[in-house]
């Protein structure tokens, strides 16, 4: 033999595999390698030990041209790091060489994705690389051994075969019904001979199919695991299982299996069911399964050994699909998978128990989608099953339930709808109607007492709304229908409570609006006049009802300024001030300023016509008089405008009270005005030998510089 393939690659000739058999031994299979990496040759030579020469190329074309020319058994091996798309590559070698076992070698983590992409296709086994010999090795003797197999049953028979045209014609499909064993004997052929070959292949068969599937089975490769059946198709032949009860239209109809046989020879039959198990045709395509083959071989030889064990090894794969489809929630699949497993062994005590599970999720999943009538028809189809009597009543209960908790769910959706909509207690399509009806079905179930909660908190916001507009009838009647609708005396107490809140914080509401009023009566001059709508009225409603009220205190002393300057005007035109002069006292004048008119009032008067306020603010002389500073924001934006301000003069020539009463534009030049004129200075202003004070009202111009 050859040593281990070297770094140097030749496609035109055979590289063997070292190992330890002996000189001049033949391979039993050739292999065909489609890779460009000499370690992975090296490795994969260095694993089979001398069982097969390994043939390397870089293309599926090249590989195979090569399966192709080759005598032996054929293995094909796929480096998925040299090929794009290895599925593609995968049935393409299989439909050119379907006799050819091909494996597929990947790198790292992409083994366990490769092998997701290969399920339900033929491939024999996915590997790791870097080679795993131990593994490597147990899967490429049941490879070979599959190889030689397929090769050998491609061999013509020693006896001469039937033609295909007679060959079909010996097989026929009919209804399963077993034969007695003395007339299912072999009837001609070749005799002890070519029942040991038939044995020997299929003991070949068995034995690959067997290493295969436990391997695969131990690694937990997806494309190793049995492919999920899609559910089969009657033949046209095919008879129909007994008719059951008629089922509603909401449930599925029944899933069915293939009880149709095929009549032929035993022999012919076991090996299509090798085949099939092979090729892992447990139950599908129809007409063409190991269930159907196997079955047809028991009806042939009831006695026959190898068929009712090759029917529990498909049971026995049904069995693991079935609780791998109910586990993953593929039920309709779970439920085909149960009808194939009863057929394949009708009488496993395990029938029971898997019917159960799989009626029991089916019912559950009816419930939690909300269709009662479907989960009915599963409790009714189940009664004709091996379920047992007490797990059927169970699940009628189950169901009473669901229509029981779902009537109760409608009527509190109903009650939430009526109470968003304002509809709380007119008719029978009002909140309180469907929590009657509630009330009556499930008392205590705690969708009513919480829809008897929201009812009664819906009509104390109305009894509290009623009572903030003070609508005592309306607040009454309210609170009537609260109590009716269950409202504790929790509930009133806590009603009465937030009402207490809510009409305090509506009472501030209220009296500080009369006082921004009343602020708003001072700044347009209306401070007594009219009296329900001046200001000294509206402070005069705050005081009555929030004498702590924050801003009574700033707006008395605005109203009390103002009052004094009219007072003063007055005494200066020679009329009566006393009236304002008690309303400033009242509003917190500072004493020294009332007593200043009063003095005033008290000075004798001079002969001829009374003094005009207005002459003497003419003649008013200013000896300070900063120019106000022109605000940055105004100045950047090229804005320009006027204040007009009104103040007072008083005895020492200080400026106070100072206010705005138009600003054009407001709000711009405001602050800079009262800054300016709150540093001018005057002349004291003397009338009848005493200084006075003297009301002054001016315009500021705010103009750009040029």
């Amino acid at each position: 033999m050859a040593s281990a393939p070297s770094a140097s690659r030749s496609h035109d000739s055979t590289t063997p595999a070292t190992g330890n058999s002996a000189a001049g031994s033949q391979p039993t299979a050739d292999v065909t390698a489609i890779t460009t990496h000499d370690d992975f040759l090296l490795e994969l030579g260095q694993t089979l030990g001398g069982q097969a020469a390994v043939r390397p190329v870089d293309t599926l074309d090249a590989a195979l041209e090569a399966i192709a020319r080759g005598k032996r058994a054929q293995v094909l091996v796929i480096d998925a790091r040299d090929v794009a798309n290895v599925r593609a590559a995968v049935d393409a070698a299989l439909a050119a060489a379907p006799r050819a076992v091909v494996l597929v070698f990947a790198e790292g983590a992409a083994e366990r994705q490769l092998g997701a992409a290969l399920k339900g296709s033929k491939v024999f086994a996915v590997l790791p690389t870097p080679v795993d010999a131990r593994k490597t090795q147990a899967v490429m003797e049941a490879a070979f051994a599959d190889a030689v197999a397929n090769k050998a049953a491609t061999a013509p028979p020693a006896s001469a075969p039937l033609a295909p045209a007679a060959a079909a014609a010996e097989l026929s499909i009919d209804a399963f019904r077993p034969r007695p064993a003395a007339a299912d004997a072999p009837s001609g052929g070749s005799g002890v001979p070519r029942t040991v070959l038939i044995a020997g292949v299929a003991a070949a068969v068995v034995l690959t199919a067997g290493a295969a599937w436990y391997f695969m089975r131990s690694r937990s490769v997806p494309t190793a695991a049995v492919p999920q059946s899609a559910p089969a198709r009657p033949a046209p032949e095919q008879t129909a299982p007994a008719a059951a009860a008629p089922a509603p239209e909401s449930a599925p109809a029944a899933p069915a299996a293939e009880t149709a046989i095929v009549h032929g020879k035993v022999d012919e039959l076991l090996e299509k069911s090798r085949l099939a198990m092979h090729e892992r045709r447990f139950t599908e395509p129809a007409g063409d399964n190991a269930l159907l083959y196997y079955r047809s071989a028991v009806a042939a030889d009831p006695a026959s050994a190898e068929a009712r064990d090759g029917l529990q090894r498909v049971a026995a794969v049904l069995f693991s699909r079935f609780d791998e489809a109910l586990k993953g929630g593929s039920l309709d699949e779970a439920g085909q998978t149960l009808a194939s497993f009863k057929a394949a062994a009708p009488n496993d005590p395990r029938i029971g128990p898997l019917e159960q599970r799989l009626y029991g999720a089916e019912i559950a999943k009816a419930l939690a989608d909300g269709n009662v009538e479907r989960a009915a028809a599963y409790v009714q189809r189940a009664q004709s099953s091996a379920v047992p009597a007490e797990q059927i009543a169970k699940w009628r209960a189950d169901i009473v339930r669901h229509q029981e908790d779902a009537k109760v769910q409608r009527l509190a959706v109903l009650v939430e709808d009526r109470i968003r909509e304002g509809k709380l207690v007119e008719g029978d399509d009002s909140a309180r109607a469907y929590l009657q009806q509630l009330q009556t079905a499930a008392a205590t179930n705690a969708s009513t007492q919480r829809a008897s909660r929201d009812l009664v908190a819906a009509e104390l916001r109305k009894a509290r709304e009623a009572a903030l507009a003070r609508n005592g009838a309306e607040q009454d009647r309210w609170l009537t229908e609260a109590r009716a609708a269950g409202a504790r005396p929790a509930d009133i107490a806590a009603y009465q409570r937030d009402l207490a809140s809510a009409q305090k914080k509506a009472a501030q509401a209220e009296n500080d609006r009369l006082v921004q009023l009343a602020r708003e009566r001072v700044r347009e001059g209306r401070l007594t006049d009219p009296a329900q709508d001046s200001a000294a009225g509206y402070l005069a409603q705050v005081q009555t009802a929030d004498p702590n009220n924050a801003g009574l205190a700033d707006a008395g002393h605005e109203l009390a300024g103002k009052l004094l300057e009219r007072a003063r005007a007055s005494v200066l035109a020679g009329r009566p001030a006393d009236a304002d002069l008690a309303l400033a006292r009242r509003w917190g004048a500072d004493p020294k300023d009332v007593s200043a008119v009063q003095q005033l009032q008290s000075q004798p008067k001079q002969r001829g016509a009374p003094v005009d306020p207005a002459s003497l603010a003419a003649n008013l002389k200013r000896v300070r008089a900063p120019a106000p500073d022109y605000p940055e924001s105004a100045l950047a934006q090229h804005i320009s405008g006027s204040v007009v301000l009104e103040y007072t003069v008083d005895a020492r020539g200080e400026t106070r009270d100072i206010h705005v009463v138009e600003a054009n534009p407001p709000g711009v030049f405001d602050r800079a005005a009262m800054n300016a004129v709150k540093h001018w200075r005057y002349a004291p202003t003397v009338v009848n030998g005493s200084a006075v004070d003297v009301p002054v009202r001016t315009r500021l111009r705010f103009e750009l510089p040029k």
